[in-house]
């Protein structure tokens, strides 16, 4: 009777490592290509088309959408998902799940560390950004794009399988992504971040959150 479960966590893990494969080599070919140059004229593109009129310092869209882009943005501040970190953190240890917590802490903490040292090694200049945002670090890759996809798709991979309806479960699921995309499109829109940022950013904090996952799995934490 177990057999159909064991064969179905492999091939689940399989396809796992294909995905984390895919995310790795996306980081990877934008790394060179922003190391080379060759990204230029792509970033360019993109940033003046959410531009008002080419203008680098004026987004497109009302006041009100701006306002909306820098609400949005702070979704993936060190603020607020340190304050969501901490919130579910305490809740998992209420409700006396240490190992479900360990292993969000050590997702969070370690997908911080490693878009903190990546940001140190390519150490790659701001495009001429709004003046009403200020921003402390490099550009390559975003920090916004890749702590959202660590934080939203660990707590996402962490609920979906705690939903006894299969449709719940999608939607914790297609939330986190819904979540990560947003927050770093706001960057782009809010030009604080090139385009290959931000991609750079989703594919590194994705990889991260997948490959703490399966190592979860295969420790037998989520079972835990």
């Amino acid at each position: 009777m177990k057999l159909p479960a064991i064969n179905q966590s492999r091939r689940l893990l399989l396809f796992a490592a294909i995905v984390l494969a895919i995310l790795l080599g996306a980081f990877s070919f934008v790394a060179d290509e922003v190391i080379e140059g060759d990204t230029v004229t792509f970033d360019r593109a993109v940033t003046l088309i959410l531009r008002d009129n080419g203008d680098i310092m004026n987004p497109i869209g009302p006041a009100w959408l701006e306002e909306a882009g820098r609400d949005i943005t702070s979704l993936g501040s060190f603020s607020i998902l340190g304050l969501i970190v901490i919130l579910v953190l305490i809740s998992l240890l209420l409700i006396k799940r240490p190992w479900a917590a360990a292993y969000v802490a050590l997702a969070v903490i370690s997908g911080t560390i490693l878009s903190s040292v990546f940001k140190q090694i390519y150490n790659r200049p701001r495009p001429e950004m709004l003046e009403a945002m200020r921003v402390f670090t490099s550009s390559f890759p975003s920090g916004h794009a890749t702590v959202s996809a660590v934080v939203y798709l660990t707590l996402a991979a962490l609920l979906a399988p705690l939903c006894t309806n299969r449709g719940v479960a999608v939607l914790c699921v297609a939330a986190g992504i819904f979540m990560t995309l947003i927050v770093g499109v706001s960057r782009v829109y809010l030009g604080v971040h090139y385009p290959t940022d931000v991609l750079a950013g989703w594919s590194l904090g994705a990889a991260w959150a997948l490959l703490c996952w399966v190592g979860a799995n295969l420790l037998g934490l989520h079972r835990r």
